[in-house]
């Protein structure tokens, strides 16, 4: 339980990534505000989390938009007294080719992956950054650290054609990671991301003839032959690290992208 009386706020904790991460860090004893775009999704996280002992309040918010980034830590805040670990976690994919890429993609993933986590972590600064200047005033240090996290991908690190959108966006979290943890360690919070590689989701599941999401199974097939453990990624094997940087036991870690790969051939 090393995240008891700890308050943590997930984005895009309905499915997937998200999903295991709020009910890793819940299992680890931290309140969790499960934020999703979806209202189901959102309602059966917290409520597994819930039915386990722990404690959850679900939040339907689009931080694309700044004011509702606010209201969500507002209703975090209102809901737990305080917040202190924000795991920016919301993406997804448009897949194409560069040359036939439109702005309309471009932009929309940018917002997914990357305005998301701007507006998130921007509205929870008077939640961390404040609280932890009034606390050097008041006594020479902050009380613990806080945590920043970003779920970044492999595919910012190596590559990947198709995804000239979805890798600039991923890229750029790995860079205002560092630029964050120089900013904010002055003030005891740590600013580190995890980069996943193929993790099974319904972004990565074998596509259907139409479908929106999902790679073909030629593709996955490819990949799983340069995985060096031999298997898919699953969303627990990316919660286990969130956890890790959410919690004490990284208190001297920050600035740092951590692939989580499975040994992925080309996944540094």
């Amino acid at each position: 339980m090393r995240l008891t009386d700890r308050v943590a706020l997930v984005t895009g904790a309905g499915r997937g990534i998200g999903r295991a991460t709020a009910l890793r860090l819940a299992a680890d004893g931290a309140a969790v505000v499960v934020n999703d775009i979806d209202a189901a999704p959102a309602d059966e996280t917290a409520a597994l989390i819930r039915a386990a002992g722990g404690r959850a309040l679900a939040v339907v918010a689009n931080t694309v938009d700044l004011a509702e980034a606010r209201t969500l830590v507002a209703s975090a805040v209102a809901e737990f007294g305080k917040l202190d670990i924000v795991v920016n976690n919301a993406g997804t994919t448009r897949d194409k080719m560069f040359h036939g890429l439109t702005d309309e993609m471009f932009d929309f993933v940018l917002d997914a992956n990357l305005r998301t986590a701007y507006h998130t972590t921007l509205a929870a600064m008077p939640e961390l950054r404040d609280k932890a200047k009034a606390e050097i005033a008041a006594t020479g240090r902050p009380a613990y650290n806080r945590k920043i996290v970003f779920t970044s991908s492999v595919a910012a690190l190596m590559g990947n054609p198709g995804q000239f959108n979805y890798t600039a966006a991923k890229g750029a979290l790995v860079a205002v990671t560092k630029t964050l943890a120089r900013e904010l360690g002055p003030f005891g919070i740590n600013v580190n991301a995890v980069a996943p590689g193929f993790v099974e989701t319904r972004l990565t599941a074998a596509k259907e003839s139409g479908g929106t999401y999902g790679i073909p199974q030629e593709t996955r097939d490819q990949l799983l032959g340069i995985i060096a453990l031999g298997r898919f990624g699953q969303p627990e094997d990316i919660a286990n690290v969130h956890a890790f940087l959410c919690s004490s036991d990284s208190d001297f870690i920050t600035g740092l992208t951590i692939p989580v790969t499975g040994g992925q051939l080309g996944g540094m």
